[in-house]
């Protein structure tokens, strides 16, 4: 079956992926003279350096999405497809989805990256990842289910289980989850759960690495690590985690670490599709591009974000799969297709590094820019203002706006719910 788009004498640019890449590039196109066809598996973009704040119930799911189709209601050539992309035929330049085929003149992959478990098949079946809006939902509702039936336990080795909370990996997510739930132990708990006794609440934070947020300078990651520790996080450094059966996390050392609730939060790796040869894909499942962003091999064939990975002088191995890349990636892309209409030549890609932040909670930010370093209630007010600002939909602004300055002067959303969806009442 064909997937019904309209035949136009436009050359089709068919974007895979709603993420901070394809977005932008859709974007930045819906005006160009191309009939641009936007193809993802859920019909909104996520905001998704907020999560944590869903997954902790600082925010509602509805404030940090935005519906792909109400972005493009005025553009009469882009088109919105929900379906998922099952392999590529690049020699009839045809995709093959669940909702059947879809034929292009130019291809975009803007997949992003899932969570890496590194080959362990029995740490991805027991622990919880962190990379869409409803693994976030997941996790809320484990949390919150966990303290009530704490509450029933009457021995202490009975509620310990429900109550110690273990996060793997010490990069932004996973620094910003532990202060995130180190502050809701200090301060939301003790008011909705007062026959709890919140001290017996250990959180740990396990990094392989010698250091927390790795790539940041060492002033942010020292800091970092000062506020964790301040807020009762119990910080493992150089303990590298090898398996997990869902009772006990095994070190390499051989050490083990009980625990029922693994947050994990240790790496990506690429989102690959069927159909391109093996030899473009290397390290991390991500796919090798020039300068121009063009598949290694094929000239209309593209790759932006954290799928990509291109090399210039100063990334030799490769950009930081963070969304600064992915945005200019995609401008630069964007300003290409313009240039191939135009029959001008292509501009190379070079990537400005505007910086690095991560919040560890209230009044406690790190702030890494190319001319300048801080941390502390001023690199948070930046942090607060720098993710506001990049939120889509002034709606979505507004009511994070508010849930942030609600939720400093009283610790107290009312969003602490279990939700359990059911297919039938």
């Amino acid at each position: 079956m064909r997937i019904n788009i309209p035949e136009t004498n436009q050359q089709r640019v068919v974007i895979i992926g709603g993420g901070f890449a394809g977005l932008r590039l859709a974007r930045r196109l819906r005006k160009s003279g191309y009939l641009i066809i936007l193809v993802d598996k859920n019909n909104y973009h996520q905001f998704q350096p907020l999560l944590y704040q869903v997954a902790t119930a600082g925010l509602e799911p509805s404030s940090i999405v935005y519906p792909l189709r109400k972005m493009f209601q005025k553009n009469k050539n882009v088109y919105i497809r929900v379906t998922e992309v099952i392999s590529i035929n690049t020699v009839k330049k045809q995709l093959n989805t669940t909702l059947g085929v879809l034929n292009f003149d130019h291809l975009v992959l803007a997949t992003g990256a899932d969570t890496n478990y590194f080959g362990n098949e029995k740490i991805a079946d027991n622990v919880i990842p962190m990379k869409s809006v409803s693994e976030a939902l997941y996790l809320r509702n484990e949390l919150f289910k966990d303290y009530e039936n704490a509450l029933s336990a009457a021995e202490y080795e009975e509620r310990q289980p429900f109550l110690d909370i273990v996060i793997v990996g010490g990069g932004p997510t996973g620094v910003e989850v532990a202060g995130a739930l180190a502050e809701m132990k200090k301060h939301v708990l003790p008011k909705d759960y007062p026959e709890l006794n919140c001290d017996e609440i250990d959180i740990h934070l396990i990094q392989g690495g010698a250091c927390l947020l790795q790539g940041m300078s060492q002033k942010a990651s020292d800091a970092a690590l000062e506020y964790l520790t301040g807020l009762g996080v119990k910080v493992q450094l150089g303990a590298r985690v090898i398996d997990y059966d869902g009772e006990f996390l095994l070190m390499k050392d051989g050490s083990k670490l009980e625990a029922r609730k693994v947050i994990w939060a240790a790496g990506v790796k690429g989102s690959s599709i069927p159909g391109l040869p093996d030899e473009v894909y290397t390290r991390g499942n991500r796919i090798k591009v020039n300068r121009f962003n063009q598949v290694e091999g094929f000239d209309e064939i593209f790759a932006i974000g954290d799928i990509a990975l291109m090399t210039e002088e100063s990334y030799p191995d490769g950009h930081p799969q963070v969304a600064q890349v992915a945005i200019q990636q995609a401008d630069n892309l964007a300003d290409n297709f313009i240039a191939i209409l135009k029959k001008q030549p292509l501009h190379p890609f070079s990537y400005k590094d505007l910086g690095a932040m991560a919040t560890i909670g209230r009044n406690k930010a790190v702030v890494d820019l190319s001319w300048w370093q801080t941390h502390g209630a001023f690199a948070w007010y930046i942090w607060l203002f720098v993710h506001l600002m990049q939120l889509i939909g002034f709606k979505n602004k507004i009511f994070v706006f508010l849930n942030w300055v609600w939720n400093y002067f009283t610790y107290d959303q009312s969003l602490r719910l279990i939700i359990r969806p059911r297919l039938k009442g």
